[in-house]
């Protein structure tokens, strides 16, 4: 078990009657871990003792995650509804401006609470946030995103209506990772998005899990932002990736090498410091 599983989970209520759980650890300026689609709280296992040294670290479930009990009440859930619920958090934890640590869906909330509460946020480092309508601004991303939705996201809800819970997770799994190794590939990761399974569930049945953001408060966003994709990412993520830097040209582009889609799982060591390096540079050497 690593450090951070070892660590106590906190819960919070937020309106809504939404139930939260949350692990915390360290000092100074807080940082905050968004985990992405079939993940956790526990997700960043890989990043806490390289950060927990230099802030006030939080990791959360997101809504359907584990261990929150949150019942799926609306065919209308997004990342819309995600960033309120971080705002929210972000209020009750006393953490404004946060620095916020965001990958796949978890970047996505993260970049929408940044651009719908600028003030909240410090400093972001997100990979591959799925903004799915950008990827038509790149060559071959509308045939990618078409692809994507034809025989990854379509057949996993299918699955899932049937009841195929396992089958939607494995088709999720190698649709959004891919196939080659991985954390996603190994029996911890494998578990983890089986018991999170009903956070994917949630957007499958949403009428727009995937809006379109605000190019404009993008291009004017000015705190500090990087952008990290893996070296081995499907094209749709590059795709996704590529458009969004090029509507945030003051945020710094990243490739991290011997990665898929989860970077800070695939390679942490790399992740843990370049995202650190960056925030030497643009939070820590501020103080």
């Amino acid at each position: 078990m690593s450090a951070l599983e070892q660590r106590p989970l906190q819960r919070v209520v937020i309106a809504g009657g939404i139930d939260i759980h949350y692990a915390e650890e360290g000092s100074g300026s807080t940082l905050v871990f968004v985990h992405g689609g079939m993940g956790d709280w526990s997700s960043w296992a890989p990043q806490w003792a390289a950060f927990t040294p230099h802030f006030r670290c939080i990791t959360y479930s997101r809504r359907y995650s584990s261990p929150n009990r949150n019942t799926i009440d609306s065919r209308s859930h997004s990342v819309l509804a995600e960033a309120e619920d971080l705002s929210a958090l972000l209020e009750r934890w006393q953490a404004t401006p946060a620095v916020l640590i965001g990958t796949s869906y978890g970047a996505f909330t993260a970049l929408q609470l940044a651009l719908a509460h600028p003030g909240k946020v410090r400093a972001l480092a997100l990979t591959e946030p799925p903004v799915l309508p950008f990827a038509d601004r790149s060559d071959g991303g509308r045939d990618a995103r078409l692809r994507f939705q034809r025989e990854v996201m379509d057949p996993a809800a299918d699955a899932f209506a049937a009841g195929e819970r396992e089958s939607a997770v494995r088709l999720l799994t190698e649709g959004i990772n891919g196939s080659g190794p991985g954390e996603s590939s190994t029996p911890a990761g494998r578990e983890r998005r089986l018991r999170n399974a009903e956070a994917m569930r949630a957007l499958l049945i949403s009428s727009e899990p995937f809006p379109s953001l605000d190019e404009e408060a993008l291009r004017h966003f000015d705190a500090p932002t990087l952008l990290l994709y893996g070296e081995r990412t499907l094209e749709v993520h590059r795709a996704t990736t590529m458009a969004l830097s090029r509507l945030m040209p003051q945020a710094q582009l990243l490739q991290v090498p011997d990665s898929g889609h989860g970077v800070h799982r695939d390679n942490p060591a790399v992740f843990n410091s370049v995202v650190l390096d960056f925030l030497q540079r643009h939070v820590l050497g501020c103080r």
